[in-house]
């Protein structure tokens, strides 16, 4: 596209699915990536950081209780699980056609416009949010239910005695 031509100022306002998926992978959990593309008129945005807080609460009842404390097996997943959400979410932002971003995110613009079209950056945003999803969901599926099984077994051994 050419600089100077009229509508090179309005493709700079278009929302950008590389910048939403990276927004959506270093700051989802936030609700970033939805005040981007929706504004912070966006419930969604402002309900996100309630899981986010409420893990890390549990961190911090896990650092200060030790190992044994039970809210923190419910807890902690919690973040784990938003983090594996916002990295899906970015894979989905970043896998998104031209067509249908820019339909969706840039009404009126041209389907093929630039803030759609899907360059290195938006695959290393794909790439980073796999890795990183998958890691944070199998850790957090791998603590919740070892702590359940441990809990099991003490319960079965209280019964036995």
């Amino acid at each position: 596209m050419n600089p100077s031509s009229p509508s090179a100022p309005q493709t700079a306002r278009h929302k950008s699915k590389t910048l939403a998926a990276w927004l959506a992978l270093i700051g989802g959990p936030l609700g970033v990536h939805r005040f981007y593309l929706y504004g912070l008129g966006d419930w969604l945005g402002w309900l996100l950081p309630v899981p986010t807080a409420l893990g890390v609460y549990g961190i911090e009842r896990v650092q200060q209780l030790g190992q044994d404390d039970q809210l923190s097996w419910l807890l902690i997943p919690l973040l784990g699980f938003t983090v594996a959400g916002c990295a899906l979410r970015a894979i989905l932002y970043g896998l998104a056609q031209p067509q249908v971003w820019n339909q969706r995110h840039n009404p009126g613009a041209d389907p093929q416009a630039q803030a759609g079209r899907t360059g290195w950056p938006t695959i290393f945003a794909i790439a980073l949010s796999l890795m990183l999803g998958a890691t944070v969901l199998m850790a957090s599926i791998a603590y919740s239910f070892q702590h359940y099984f441990e809990y099991q077994v003490e319960q079965a051994r209280q019964i036995s005695q």
